[in-house]
């Protein structure tokens, strides 16, 4: 059955009208008034509902019965990703969704080759947030991860200095380094990481994080983690964490 977003608190009984996303793609797949469609609205769980009439631009739905579902990760993933180059970031957020990260923090680094400002960064961040609801409708998720505005890693840093890992919280940090480092397996298998409800990845740029940006990223607690021999490209390295996160739960 067909799955829609709608950025809206949904209730058993309402009657309403399908934001313009939602709305344009009932339209594109040619459904008709009482035909049965999936609705989720971030908050959890799943609607069943079906279309009551349709117009030239836009779609009335009423919802039905909600369902509990969770399709989720037992734990918070935030993705924290230099942007690759060329339009690669669009993939890596479509499959980031699938694989169930919470949050995806872009951000550009010393050794970035995509750098965006302005208005144009905003449109970026509006474009890929679009590409995650659009996985998500696919993949069966029952949340959308927030996609982040486009900033620099040291301004990331710097919001983020106050929330430095103890040891005592339920926080992980995973730095993706060519440097010297231990195996993800050993990250994801040692007794801390057993009490962890919250992990932050950070994934660099092609050539990975300078030597200061290293630096910076360690003394707030991310350890570095290596996936093996072979270099990967920027945007499949933070995948495969994430699916070895996914596996392990």
């Amino acid at each position: 059955m067909p799955r829609f977003f709608v950025d809206l608190p949904l209730a058993a009984t309402d009657s309403l009208r399908l934001p313009p996303a939602a709305a344009r793609h009932v339209q594109v797949l040619r459904l008709q008034p009482d035909e049965g469609i999936t609705l989720f609205d971030g908050r959890g769980g799943e609607w069943s509902a079906e279309v009551v009439s349709m117009g030239r631009q836009h779609v009335d739905v009423r919802v039905i019965d909600h369902d509990p579902v969770e399709r989720e990760l037992p734990v918070n993933v935030t993705l924290v990703a230099a942007m690759p180059a060329n339009d690669r970031f669009d993939w890596l957020v479509e499959k980031a969704t699938e694989l169930g990260a919470t949050a995806i923090e872009p951000v550009q680094t010393g050794r970035s080759v995509l750098r965006l400002s302005g208005e144009r960064a905003e449109r970026k961040q509006a474009h890929w947030q679009a590409v995650a609801i659009a996985a998500a409708e696919q993949c069966g998720r029952t949340r959308v991860p927030r996609i982040g505005p486009i900033r620099t890693l040291t301004a990331l840093l710097t919001e983020a200095a106050g929330t430095v890992n103890t040891g005592a919280s339920a926080m992980g940090r995973l730095l993706l380094s060519l440097a010297e480092a231990r195996p993800l397996a050993e990250r994801l298998h040692d007794g801390v990481a057993a009490r962890i409800t919250q992990w932050t990845l950070f994934s660099g740029p092609e050539g990975g994080f300078t030597p200061e940006e290293e630096a910076a990223l360690r003394g707030q607690g991310a350890l570095p983690t290596t996936l093996g021999p072979r270099v990967l490209r920027a945007e499949t390295a933070p995948l495969a964490v994430l699916a070895a996160i996914g596996t392990r739960l």
